[in-house]
């Protein structure tokens, strides 16, 4: 069973920032809203009550289906005590149309054949709600990136020939959800930049590998960014997401995770701490979402809220464990 800290709320100068990919996308575009208005969706409220229990400052969900105007986001923050007076949210490449046959079946206008998986525009994206000011008009949106412009970028072959047409080389975009670097004012008076992102699951493919080479370039991304190869590199920043990608175990790169873990720009406040809970028989237990904060910050204290069968807060998930998913919030408490 996985440790994890006892959550409280942060002390001053104390920051809690957490990642939580949890199940708050819906089979069609309006229906997170009407479901979020019904205040009737047991799983919606399953949810609810683990961030209310670890109360983070700034919280990154990464299974949030996005409206033009904000109104699931806007109808979710206020339901906390006290709510989250800041929200921000961008349109994500998941579900949006190419035009193009991607995955090579032979159809047009799959959910594969989007710019990332997606039923409809907006499926499953990314939101940041904050109890501190976010600075909107200085965000960094590199979501457009195309998969091709990545330095060292490594892209799908079928047969020794690549596997996608140059059409789609043309537009095909390296990320499946996003990649943003969002500013958000803390109260001492100098931001935190949040690195904020979803990568696509390294399976549901063929041969061509498409999508681990995918997943592993999107973790890539970050790497260029702290590289400089985007403009500046971001100060006092946060790298918070669902990688979908385990250091050791699973499917996909986990050298590529691994070697991301090491780098000494960053902090891993949790190794080898599972935040995702699969059946036996198909994933298992994992590690796929992160809170890495960059180097120059303190960790006070860092969980995962994965309670244990005779802890009080068991409750909040259920009598399976499961009722707001089967990824579990991870969070840090970081100070300068």
């Amino acid at each position: 069973m996985i440790s994890f800290g006892l959550a409280s709320p942060a002390q001053a100068e104390t920051y809690r920032i957490a990642t939580y990919a949890a199940p708050l996308s819906r089979d069609g575009p309006g229906l997170l809203l009407r479901d979020i208005q019904r205040g009737e969706d047991d799983q919606i409220a399953a949810i609810r009550d683990v961030i209310a229990r670890i109360a983070p400052d700034v919280l990154l969900l990464t299974d949030f289906d996005f409206d033009h105007d904000g109104l699931a986001l806007a109808g979710f923050a206020v339901q906390f005590d006290p709510g989250y007076s800041y929200h921000f949210a961008l349109q994500p490449n998941a579900g949006v149309a190419t035009g193009l046959d991607l995955d090579g079946n032979g159809r047009l206008g799959d959910a594969r054949d989007a710019q990332g998986y997606g039923r409809f525009a907006g499926d499953g994206g990314l939101a940041i709600l904050s109890r501190f000011p976010i600075q909107a008009g200085q965000a960094t949106d590199l979501s457009a990136v195309l998969w091709k412009d990545l330095p060292g970028a490594v892209l799908p072959q079928a047969a020794g020939a690549p596997f996608l047409s140059n059409a789609a080389l043309d537009i095909l975009r390296l990320s499946s959800t996003g990649h943003w670097i969002v500013p958000v004012s803390l109260p001492d008076g100098k931001p935190l930049s949040v690195m904020a992102f979803s990568a696509t699951p390294p399976v549901f493919d063929g041969p061509e590998d498409m999508n681990g080479l995918r997943n592993r370039d999107e973790l890539r991304l970050w790497e260029a960014v702290l590289d400089g190869d985007f403009g500046p590199v971001p100060s006092q920043f946060v790298i918070a997401g669902n990688a979908n990608l385990d250091p050791q175990a699973g499917d996909g790169f986990s050298d590529a995770m691994a070697s991301f873990l090491r780098d000494p720009r960053l902090q891993d406040p949790l190794p080898d701490q599972d935040t995702a809970d699969w059946p036996d028989d198909g994933p298992g237990n994992l590690r796929v979402s992160y809170v890495l904060p960059a180097a120059d910050w303190t960790v006070k204290d860092a969980g995962v809220f994965w309670p244990a069968p005779d802890d009080p807060d068991r409750a909040l998930l259920g009598d399976d464990g499961l009722a707001a998913g089967p990824h579990h919030l991870v969070w840090v408490d970081i100070a300068r």
